[in-house]
This record gives C-alpha cells, structure tokens and sequence, in this order.
C-alpha cells in the first residue's frame, strides 16, 4: 500500500535527511561512548583528556580566536566600506573578495607559503626576500592565524552585508534630519543595530578555524604544530583503522567545541529581536569626497595582498624551473603545467576525479533540492525545522567530523546488500552529498518562498499526482535557482580537502589531497601548478554565475552586492 501524496514527500524527505545529516553523527558517538555497542566511556575520555588532545584543542582555540578577530576587523572594515559608502568598483571588489574565499584553504596557505619563502620570486623583485636557509616566517601558531584570518575574513562581509540590507533606510533619513554625520550614524546607529550579526559573523569565522584543515596542515604540520583536525588526520595516517576509536572521540571533541561556537551564534541571532518591516532597503549615505580615492586604493591594497601578490608568487613558482631560478622572460616555462595536466597519471586522475565527484554530487543535490524545497515550504508544518537542523549539520560541523564519521558507518558491508563502500569513490560521494545538501537548499527554498500556491492548487483540482506536479509545474519554476545550487555546490566540492583528506584511497585522489601530497613531497611548482590551474576552474563557474544572476532570486550571490 502506498503513502498518500501528502503524507509520502515528507517522510521521504526527512528519511534523507536522518540517512545524510544524522545516522553519520549517532555512529560517530557510538564509536567513541559505546565501542562494540557496549556503553563504555573511558577510553574516549581518556583520550579526549591526553596531553595531546589538550595542546591541539589549545592550539585550535588560540587560531580559531586570534584569526575570528582579524577576520571581523578585514571583513568589517570591507563590509562598512562596500555597503555603505560611495566607493567606486563595488561589484568587482566584492567578486574578488568572495573569489578568494571560494578558492580551497590549501591553496590559499600554498601560496603565502610561497610569496614568503627565500627563494619567493616576487619579493626577490623588490630585494625583500628572506636570507636563504631561513624558515619561510609564516609556519606556525602566527602564519595560520593571519592566513586563516585573510581567507575567512568574506565570511565576515558577507554576514554583514546580510545584516545590512535588514536596516532600513526611513531610519538612516531620520538621524540625517536631525543632523548626524555619516561616522555618527554608524557608529551608534548601524554598529548597534548590527551587533548580533557581528556576533554571529566572528563565531562564524571561529568555527570556520576550528574545522579548517587545509591552512593548518600546510602551516602547522612541517613544525609540529598540531591542531584538533591535524591531529586526528596524523592518527589515522600512522594508525589506519586502529586508530579510529581515538579518532571518533577526538572528532566528538571537534564537534562539541564547533557546536558550542555555532549554539552561540545563533542566540546571538536570536537577541537581535523579531523581524523589522522594510518599505525601503539601506542605501549608500556617506559621501566620501576628497578620500573616495584613498578607500578604494586601499580595498584594492587589501586584495593585492590577500590575493594578488600570493598569486603571483604561486605563478612564478610555477613558471620557473626550479626553486630559486629568478622569475625573468628567459627563464618561464610551462612545462610544470604540462607535467600535472597532461603527464602525469595521479595530477590527471585527480583532475577527472575532482570534476566528476563535484560535478555528481552538484547534478544530484540540484534535483534532489527541487522536492526538498517544495517539501520543506509546503508540506513540512512543524517538523520542518527539525529536519533543516539534521539536514545542516554535516555542512556546519566541522568537515573531519563527517569524514571519520562517515568511515566508521561504511568500515564494515552494509546491512541487507552486504557490501561495503568503503575505500570507494562512493564513499566520497556520500560524504559530499551529506556535507553539500544545505547549501544546495539555499536558493531553491528561497526561490520557492516567493511563488505562490495558486499553481499547485490548480493542478490538484485536476487531479495531477504529486510528480507530475513536481516535474511539470514545480521543477520549471525552480530550474534556474537549482542551477545555481549546482554550481555552488562545484564551487565548493571542487577544491574540497578536508573531507577527501580521510576518504580517499588509490585511485580516488582530488586534487586537494593531490596538492597536499605534491607539498609534503617537496614538488612545490607542481604544486603551484596545480592550484593555479583548480583557481581558473573556481573563478570560470563563478563567473558563469555571476551571468545567470539576473534570472535568480535576490541576494543569492553572495558578491551582487
């Protein structure tokens, strides 16, 4: 007997979304509390309670906060700048700076490994180059809180940019009127009526450094420095599968300190008061005269630094044939590029692999977030935001929790099939969909928000089934919200470390795990090679976004500002 149509979308949805966002988390902890199904804490506490996981949680804690506080100083300061003021190229500023986010961790520490390395061929430009010999002065505790800081600082923008367009502009026109200057206003109008949302924005750039793995493993592993998800990751690399019941209680230690971050962001959210009715968006009011010049040459300063001159580096690393060759006309090549683009087997495979795990993993959450969000907008009621918050978990939770996660509910065959996905590419697959899904949700549930039901009231009086409505009438409306989901999803998944980082085994390399190996291996330009090459894919997908925008909901591109 089949479930009827109002009842059946929902249970198939919220089946997905235990499958996806909350079988993985409940294995998790009964790997670390109840190993063998017997509730037995001691060896997780013991474990959680090692010198070890002490000085890695330390370590985390003081690069998460140090590097939360950059990042709301760099992206504030931008945000004000950009939202507020009459600065000009705000479009290209803000693509640039969401660009620099979107490119992978790895490669944002391998190139300010490689602008500030002795043999940098940019500062040699400038004769600013460290002594040869010197250790490049950007590994350790300091270079990952200022890496890690540049790159999480469009997290920052970006939620304010959110808390902006929530301030109306009939408030601004008021403190005008009664005389205010540009600096008053925002310094005790916007700041104050911003509050929650800066709250939230720097607990968001620190739970972004808790999971973050790429910045830490290029930074901190050549000298020991260790953090929760390096540690974990230099477990499993000595101990394979024995050293899993360690890991699941350090990956629950992961998790607990990221969820206190997220529980308080969101409390932060919630004390910012009910909803303000807005006639009229926030407009740009402060007029910056003799000094628009001197902004806009310092937001573009900034982007030089966060990711011009880092590029540049990584380019010329790339293009010369050997470390320390001076970058000059003679000396460029491309035969680094040639080598992991066309020569060599694992750079290529790990290519195709990248383009195909994101790629399917971006085609499947576009269909799937089509009856996801007529779901979740119409049929769900109540239940509706429990299923969101089992559905966001692997996205918020720090991605070396979903992957020792996901290892340990796929180590063994599967029930009733009885086979196991582990050490396949399925696993990887799995571990994308779960991690991607509610970024997929975003712009579909958005989009489905603003239609009405009059459509879907119409085809039941005809008597349509719920595919039929979900294929011809639904799917048609959604179409282009889903595509951007699947090109957001690419843009992520493609570049993506953390997760790979566990999963991955011969034959299933991607190219963050590929780009990782190159650096361990000393291969630095072929390194380099490889970054740039993955950057061009990023910035080609974001541009081709950027082209659909005007056929999108508002405000899905986080850089149409």
């Amino acid at each position: 007997m089949s479930l009827p149509t109002g009842f059946g979308l929902p249970v198939l949805v919220t089946a997905c979304a235990i499958v996806l966002g909350g079988l993985p988390f409940l294995r998790l902890a009964a790997a670390a509390f109840a190993p063998g199904w017997q509730f037995s804490p001691d060896a997780a506490l013991a474990e959680i309670g090692s010198r070890a996981a002490i000085t890695a949680t330390l370590h985390t804690l003081e690069t998460a906060g140090l590097s939360a506080l950059g990042a709301l100083l760099i992206g504030g300061t931008a945000a004000i700048m950009l939202g507020v003021t009459d600065v000009r190229g705000k479009r290209p500023i803000a693509f640039a700076l969401v660009f620099s986010m979107m490119i992978a961790p790895q490669v944002a520490a391998l190139a300010f490994l490689s602008l500030f390395a002795p043999h940098s061929p940019i500062l040699s430009l400038f004769g600013l180059s460290p002594e040869p010999g010197t250790p490049n002065p950007l590994l350790g505790r300091g270079g990952i809180a200022l890496v890690m800081a540049l790159h999480h600082a469009p997290l920052v923008a970006i939620t304010l940019w959110t808390g902006l367009r929530s301030v109306p502009q009939s408030l601004i026109e008021a403190a005008q009127m009664e005389g205010a200057g540009p600096g008053t206003i925002a310094a005790r109008i916007l700041l104050p009526v911003l509050r929650p949302q800066i709250i939230a924005a720097a607990l968001l750039a620190f739970v972004a450094g808790i999971g973050n793995f790429g910045i830490p493993a290029l930074l901190g592993l050549p000298v020991n420095y260790l953090t929760l998800p390096t540690l974990i990751y230099r477990r499993l690399s000595s101990f394979g599968p024995a050293g899993l019941p360690d890991a699941a209680a350090l990956s629950v230690l992961v998790a607990l300190v990221a969820g206190l971050g997220i529980i308080a962001g969101m409390l932060a959210t919630r004390r910012g008061g009910g909803k303000v009715e807005i006639e009229r968006p926030l407009q740009p009011f402060w007029q910056l005269g003799r000094a628009r010049p001197l902004v806009t040459g310092g937001l573009w300063m900034l982007l030089a630094i966060k990711l011009g001159l880092p590029f540049l580096a990584l380019l010329g690393e790339a293009l010369t044939p050997a470390l320390g060759v001076a970058l000059t006309w003679q000396n460029l090549t491309l035969d680094k590029f040639a080598e992991v683009l066309l020569r060599q087997d694992v750079t290529v495979r790990a290519f195709r692999n990248s383009f195909l795990f994101a790629g399917s993993a971006a085609l499947i959450l576009a269909l799937v977030s089509i009856a996801f969000a007529y779901a979740l907008e119409r049929r769900m009621g109540k239940l509706r935001r429990v299923v969101e918050v089992v559905i966001e978990l692997p996205y918020a939770l720090p991605g070396v929790v979903l992957a020792i996660a996901c290892i340990l509910m796929f180590l063994k065959p599967l029930p009733v099939v009885g086979v196991s996905i582990y050490a396949t590419p399925f696993i990887i697959l799995f571990a994308y969909l779960a991690r991607f899904l509610p970024l997929a949700l975003k712009a579909p549930v958005a989009a489905m928000a603003q239609i009405e039901a009059h459509h879907e009231e119409a085809a039941r009086l005809d008597g349509v089934t719920l595919w039929q409505m979900l294929r011809f009438i639904v799917a048609p409306i959604l179409a282009p919200a889903a595509t951007v989901s699947a090109l957001m999803v690419f843009l992520v998944a493609f570049n993506e470390l953390t997760v790979s980082a566990l999963l991955w085994s011969s034959g299933t390399e991607t190219l963050g795990v590929v780009l990782f190996s190159l650096k361990e291996a000393g291969l630095a330009g072929e390194a380099a090679a490889v970054a740039i090459s993955a950057s061009a894919v990023i910035l080609c997908a974001m541009l081709t976004l950027d082209l659909l925008a005007k056929r999108l909901p508002q405000n899905v591109l986080p850089w149409r500002i």
